[in-house]
């Protein structure tokens, strides 16, 4: 890998978020690439989704959904759970963990998710989910995850390998989607996925590479981010879970630091620890605040009245707007934009955005244990 030249950030900021060649060397595995054709991504994952061999008899008298995963390939399960929640008459609930809660039985739903297979977490869930006779489908590329659906007959998709599963993003969200669709848990798919093509495809442009800072306001978040602790902000329905997706984004690409949190509970307690943060702290944060068009009212105000707050503490701050559209659509927006905000910043950082050193790292020292 060619080396990339030599800033001082803080003073070159915009030259360094405008260098095309910084930005290939830094990223010799092409996580842009995988960013920009998210909508692309999306499509190929339709496609992947229509082809679940599944009947509606196989899944009958379901009285709860569990999506089992970790890390990038539960999250599609928590976009989903977002986005059904206002239609959706059972519990749906996104298991991060090596067991399964207790209320899993034959009449529950559990949706297995390990991009690789191989997920140790999961594979031990899945098993639990088995022994309880649960209802079971799963997703993956193959590993141990595949040869085990397809000893005990679990309905199943193959997803394309050659992605971090944190950049399949679209594989892990669509074909769950498509999934629900089919067995009737869900309805409508085909045009929120077309909408939310077309709305990417859209939105991208100002936020790609060679859109300059200027004009770029992915760019123009990340140059706000450089050197602080991002901490990011949302609503408690549709955007929660992609407040948790910048969060992670912002941790693996840019190996950086982040937290993420949300209204109105923070109100009732976190809220507190913004009375008088001392002088140092305020000057290295900054909160970004995801809105969407149909916040209830009232998280909408409380959001304006924390960001006066953070004005007289003198706390930098971003309002990041979903624009109109559906619930899909406007939340892969905000996923999008995110996506490329941890881009920039690992490029500022001058760190390439697809290794996770200390995660693999920790899994060579588990795989000791």
């Amino acid at each position: 890998m060619n080396e990339p030249k030599t800033f001082d950030t803080k003073t070159h900021v915009n030259e360094i978020l405008d260098d095309l060649d910084r930005q290939n060397a830094l990223d010799p595995q092409g996580m842009y690439q995988s960013i920009y054709d998210l909508p692309e991504q999306i499509a190929e994952a339709e496609k992947i989704g229509e082809g679940w061999d599944v009947s509606t008899d196989d899944f009958v008298d379901i009285k709860n959904i569990v999506v089992v995963g970790m890390g990038g390939s539960a999250i599609g399960g928590d976009f989903m759970r977002c986005l059904l929640r206002d239609s959706l008459h059972y519990p749906f609930e996104v298991v991060r963990g090596y067991s399964l809660p207790e209320y899993v039985d034959d009449e529950s739903l559990v949706i297995v998710s390990s991009y690789s297979g191989n997920t140790e977490e999961t594979l031990s869930a899945v098993k639990d989910a088995i022994e309880r006779k649960a209802m079971l489908a799963a997703l993956t590329t193959g590993g141990e995850l595949e040869t085990l659906a397809k000893k005990e007959k679990i309905p199943h998709t193959l997803l394309p390998k050659g992605f971090q599963p944190r950049a399949a993003v679209g594989l892990s969200t669509i074909p769950l989607y498509k999934f629900l669709e089919k067995v009737r848990l869900a309805k409508d798919a085909s045009t929120q996925i077309t909408e939310t093509i077309l709305s990417l495809k859209g939105t991208r442009e100002k936020l790609a590479r060679e859109s300059a800072l200027s004009e770029n306001p992915a760019k123009q978040v990340a140059a706000e981010l450089l050197g602080k602790l991002p901490l990011v902000y949302s609503g408690p329905d549709l955007m929660s879970a992609v407040a948790v997706r910048w969060r992670c984004q912002i941790s693996e690409n840019s190996k950086t630091l982040a937290f993420s949190s949300q209204f109105p509970e923070m109100n009732h307690n976190e809220l507190v620890g913004w009375t008088d943060p001392p002088a140092d702290l305020k000057s290295k944060l900054h909160a970004i605040l995801l809105r969407d068009p149909e916040d209830n009212p009232r998280v909408s105000l409380r959001m304006d009245m924390f960001k006066t707050r953070l004005e007289k503490l003198g706390v930098s701050s971003s309002d990041i707007f979903a624009s109109p559209g559906v619930a899909l659509a406007r939340m892969f927006e905000m996923i999008q934009f995110g996506d490329f905000v941890s881009f920039y910043l690992a490029v500022a950082n001058s760190v390439d955005p697809s290794p996770v050193d200390a995660i693999e790292e920790l899994k060579a020292e588990l795989a000791k244990a």
